[in-house]
């Protein structure tokens, strides 16, 4: 294969793999360090949060009234059985994921109501018997899935309600093996600028994919990625690994190119919202899931390029008819959004959502929550004490000192001083926002005035 080929497949390789090593690379880190606020936990076993983002959560745009809870699973040694508790209505969702980052399934208040519960999870091919008192069985694509789980909170006084439905939540492992302890292990002697195509080689034997996929992967033998036993890595020929390099480069590129791709046509101001950025699973699609053509990308190899910017985004997002995030940056005029000014979001209606949603400010471009007198850091449907107009609307008013109207700050979300990018989450989103129907307004910049305020609480 001439070099500029080999390069370029090398790119195609990279594109298609990158979330596997991503998402690998992420269970692995979880294992052995913990993530972000989550402390380690071994495999088949929760990690819970302590509570919701605060500033001191160094995770960049974690939510503010939602508590994390995150578990590997590994189903190498048979089936876990998952112990869901009552929640008595309030919202939550357990969301699979394979380590393709496929989410294949939903457990919680959309997908299964909020009543207790046992589910089974299975490996692939498992042909076993399903236990007395089990809701449920989910197939797992994959014998290694991440379950990442989030609670509504409604703050610190909140705590102890979740703390308990923490307790509650639970993992059985039912196989009649031991399970792994952590992942299949790579070729020591691989150098670092190869060991992105050692791990995809290693784990997408170990974690195949859909048939579809594997017939797809098989143009990547020029490539060594489907060679067994010793790695074809370790001494390479210099040919090779000059493709190899720049198709990591290239591949990266394309990915990033693709992540900032704004929508056509987007007004001044306009917030950025991805419903469909989970729809590149087309082949599992188990409890909890939608299979309507509308939730599917079509084109199975464009839908790799849609599966790799998720990646780069993080494991936070879900389906759009779970929950749809935007945001933005800049005002109504395209101006930055800073902390020196005062802003207005009017919202006529709020957002239509099944469960809730809230507006979170962070620094840019960090993103990071910034500390407040107030100690808000979320605003939205769950909060008390919110004035709405007489037809129902609301203005919420962005700014770094409090309002010194009694109703503005009733409706005031504390900023930071400089730069920030404010995130809103629609959990359980209505049809008119998956539509397009429902657009979120740009936020305002209001006119200077003399700052008499002073930081408080709302």
């Amino acid at each position: 294969m001439e070099p500029d080929a080999l390069t370029a497949l090398a790119a195609d390789a990279y594109v298609y793999g990158v979330p596997l090593v991503r998402r690998l690379s992420e269970v692995q880190a979880c294992l052995q360090e913990g993530c972000g606020p989550l402390a380690p936990a071994p495999f088949n076993d929760f990690a819970h949060a302590d509570g919701p983002a605060t500033p001191g959560t160094h995770v960049p745009f974690a939510p503010a009234d939602l508590v994390d809870a995150l578990a590997q699973l590994d189903l190498s040694g048979g089936p876990v059985r998952l112990h869901v508790p009552d929640t008595a209505g309030a919202y939550y969702v357990l969301r699979f994921v394979d380590a393709w980052s496929n989410a294949f399934a939903y457990l919680g208040s959309r997908a299964t109501g909020t009543a207790e519960g046992d589910w089974l999870v299975v490996p692939p091919g498992w042909a076993g018997t399903v236990p007395d008192g089990v809701s449920g069985v989910i197939d797992a694509p994959t014998s290694v899935v991440s379950v990442v789980g989030r609670l509504a909170c409604d703050g610190p006084e909140d705590m102890p309600r979740v703390r308990a439905l923490q307790q509650e939540l639970t993992l059985t492992h039912l196989g009649d093996r031991a399970h792994r302890t952590g992942l299949p292990a790579t070729e020591s002697g691989v150098p670092g600028e190869l060991r992105f195509f050692e791990e995809l080689r290693v784990w997408m034997a170990d974690f195949p994919p859909a048939a579809a996929d594997r017939a797809y992967q098989d143009r990547f033998q020029p490539l060594g990625l489907l060679e067994e036993g010793i790695s074809p890595y370790v001494s390479a020929a210099p040919r090779l690994v000059r493709a190899l390099g720049r198709g990591l480069a290239l591949g990266r590129l394309r990915v990033e190119e693709a992540a900032r791709r704004p929508a056509p046509g987007a007004p001044a101001g306009a917030w950025q919202m991805i419903p469909h950025l989970r729809d590149y699973n087309v082949d599992h699609l188990g409890v909890g899931t939608l299979g309507p053509p509308e939730w599917r990308i079509a084109d199975r190899e464009a839908s790799y390029l849609v599966r790799a910017v998720a990646a780069r985004r993080g494991r936070g997002l879900p389906h759009g008819y779970e929950a749809v995030y935007a945001e933005t940056s800049r005002d109504s005029h395209g101006r930055p959004l800073t902390g020196a000014h005062r802003y207005v979001l009017r919202l006529a209606p709020p957002p239509p959502v099944r469960a809730f949603w809230s507006l979170t400010a962070y620094d840019s471009p960090g993103g990071h929550l910034v500390a407040n007198e107030a100690a808000r850091y979320a605003i939205g449907k769950r909060t008390p004490g919110l004035v709405h107009g007489a037809d129902g609307s609301l203005t919420l008013h962005l700014s770094a000192e409090r309002p010194e109207d009694p109703q503005e700050a009733a409706n005031w979300l504390p900023v930071p001083a400089g730069a920030f990018r404010p995130v809103l989450r629609l959990h359980l989103p209505g049809q008119a926002v998956l539509d397009g129907e429902y657009v979120v307004p740009p936020v305002e910049r209001l006119e200077a005035r003399p700052a008499s305020g002073r930081p408080g609480t709302p």
